[in-house]
């Protein structure tokens, strides 16, 4: 009988990374769960065992990578303060954690690597989907400046490393423990406190998905074999407006919509959206949720932790 596969997932407590856990375990993975605080008590599968490290700190990764003998790894943890993770220089920190700790998880036997990468690595601006291997990598931030310079050591490194390494790009997600300063969860709680919601006019068009998905198709990419990067996203542009508009009706409280208030900020491309043709055809992941149904599904989610 063959051994199960070991997977050591970083960013377990996070965003995406608590949606991620459960799906991994649906393909019969072996998860392990890094987290730098204590491990969860609630809403966290049963059959995860939890480790907590210092990621930034390269010196404790030959302990986890000893403790855990993985021959996967999702590799999710970065900074992701909301309002400053798109110029702090923790990005270069990470940078440097993250080829510290591929290099490492290499060195002790570990096989396929998946690692969070961004839309922000494309070049912002060009009309039509980002495309894998044709948009420009030109990134007008340290954000995607740090993520891309990361995929590229990586990917020129994998093989000397004996390593398949996959990137998915992440464009716009959004769900239940979003941050709350967040578009959806700002809006969100807004109306649900019976506040007006101050938004721009809504004409940027974009690129949602539901965090669940979001998971659900990095799941999908450890459990294959295809390499480089992939992105992930619904490959449906769609206004802000729309989401905004669903939000409202989700709510009740569309009369506190304030649409037009806000300016764009400053250097927002007016179109972000991706081309999901490896995700869907060589991965084999396809969204499971709409818009409308995600938007009401994060809403009782807020509903719920305003009643607690």
């Amino acid at each position: 009988m063959t051994a199960p596969r070991r997977v050591l997932v970083t960013g377990a407590s996070g965003f995406i990374g608590r949606h991620a856990l459960e799906p991994l375990l649906q393909r019969g993975l072996e998860l392990h769960a890094v987290t730098s605080r204590d491990a969860p008590t609630q809403q966290a599968p049963r059959d995860v065992h939890w480790h907590q490290a210092d990621l930034l700190d390269p010196g404790s990764h030959g302990a986890l990578l000893t403790a855990v003998a993985p021959t996967d790894l999702l590799h999710l943890a970065w900074y992701a303060e909301h309002g400053s993770f798109w110029t702090s220089t923790e990005n270069l920190r990470w940078i440097a954690a993250t080829i510290a700790l591929v290099h490492a998880f290499a060195e002790y036997g570990g096989r396929r690597a998946v690692l969070a990468g961004s839309c922000a690595e494309y070049r912002w601006g060009d009309p039509g989907p980002c495309l894998e291997g044709v948009t420009p990598l030109e990134p007008a931030t340290l954000y995607g400046t740090a993520k891309n310079a990361t995929r590229a050591v990586l990917a020129a490194a994998a093989g000397e490393l004996g390593v398949e390494l996959a990137w998915g790009r992440v464009f716009f997600l959004y769900g239940p423990g979003e941050a709350p300063g967040r578009l959806v969860a700002s809006v969100i709680g807004s109306l649900l406190a019976g506040e007006r919601a101050l938004t721009s006019d809504g004409r940027q068009i974009r690129d949602f998905l539901h965090v669940a998905d979001v998971a659900g198709a990095f799941a999908a990419l450890l459990d294959s074999r295809v390499t480089g990067a992939v992105n992930i996203g619904s490959g449906e542009a769609r206004p802000l407006r729309d989401v905004i508009d669903a939000i409202g009706a989700a709510t009740g409280r569309a009369d506190l919509l304030d649409v037009g208030a806000l300016s764009p900020r400053p250097g927002d491309p007016a179109e972000l959206v991706c081309d999901t043709t490896r995700l869907r055809t060589e991965v084999g992941f396809m969204p499971a949720i709409t818009l409308d149904d995600g938007i009401e599904r994060t809403v009782a989610w807020w509903r719920d932790q305003a009643g607690r």
